[in-house]
């Protein structure tokens, strides 16, 4: 692409995790087809309420449109992205050509993730490649940053200029696993964290205070909107490592209206997350429009 016809890229969300800004990001799918209308809709009732919508890359291993693709229909629109970047599918060939790629389009922000397992989503007979995994895919990152490829050779055409983060699950059952997979992370160059989906509070305030805030790197704390009992009951049996409080499916399944109660009940999520960490990343699956609604019933602007 000609030096003039590049897009400029996006740096708000760059520049606010910089800043110390208090963090709001959400997630949205990317089509399961060549129309991204629905997407966009979603999108633009987020703009101005968060700093970035996060797109993933093929989550739960069902066949969506590439993330890649979809940030850039989202540039175009002027809305910021972070492009979630899974090594499930692609080896190391191909994961550095959609980096480099990416930053030719002019997309910054990246997640780097392992990826969920194959057998999990609607090809189970697909062929997984794991090639690399999120530790290393973030060892990558950062040599294309200094202008390096996998093997240590130059990049004659440039660097990349890459905005990475990474997840992470405060709930592990193993402290020891959870602390040694968050420091390689940092090790590897992660630059903001993003949380799997929180229930336990207090484990969240042990992870900041012994390990994130020490680290000094942003974690956004994942809040996930629970429509119903039945919703908040399926997730207990098929998330590995999530445990919905008991407590909190009573009040969905007793509640006149449960969609309602989950509303409130993220609400109240996103601000006991305000009081322990630097942001929070909303995830309302298919209901992406009632973000809004959630951020105004906790007080949460930009």
């Amino acid at each position: 692409m000609p030096e003039s016809a590049a897009p400029s890229p996006l740096s708000s969300f760059r520049s606010a995790v910089q800043s110390g800004q208090f963090l709001i990001t959400a997630e949205a799918c990317p089509p399961k087809g060549g129309d991204p209308t629905h997407m966009l809709e979603m999108a633009r009732l987020l703009q101005g309420r968060v700093h970035a919508i996060n797109i993933t890359d093929g989550s739960r291993a069902v066949l969506r449109m590439s993330s890649l693709a979809a940030c850039v229909i989202l540039q175009q629109h002027g809305i910021e992205s972070i492009c979630q970047v899974a090594c499930r599918d692609r080896n190391r060939i191909g994961l550095q050509s959609d980096l480099m790629g990416a930053h030719a389009l002019g997309i910054r922000n990246i997640l780097a993730l392992t990826g969920d397992p194959v057998k999990a989503g609607d090809h189970p007979d697909a062929k997984a490649v794991f090639d690399l995994e999120s530790v290393r895919l973030l060892q990558m990152i950062r040599q294309l940053n200094h202008g390096l490829d996998w093997n240590q050779k130059p990049l004659t055409d440039g660097a990349t200029d890459l905005f990475v983060g990474a997840a992470i699950d405060p709930q592990l059952a193993s402290w020891s696993s959870l602390q040694s997979r968050f420091e390689r992370k940092i090790e590897a160059g992660a630059q903001f964290f993003q949380s799997q989906l929180i229930c336990d509070f207090d484990r969240l305030e042990k992870f900041m205070t012994q390990l994130a805030t020490p680290a000094g790197k942003p974690v956004l704390a994942g809040i996930f909107l629970l429509k119903s009992a039945k919703n908040a009951q399926f997730i207990n049996r098929c998330v590995p490592g999530v445990n919905i409080p008991q407590p909190i499916i009573d009040r969905l399944e007793q509640a006149a209206d449960p969609l309602q109660e989950g509303i409130a009940i993220a609400a109240e999520q996103v601000l006991m997350a305000r009081q322990l960490c630097q942001g929070v990343h909303m995830m309302a699956v298919k209901r992406e429009d009632l973000i809004p609604k959630i951020l105004d019933l906790a007080g949460i602007t930009l």
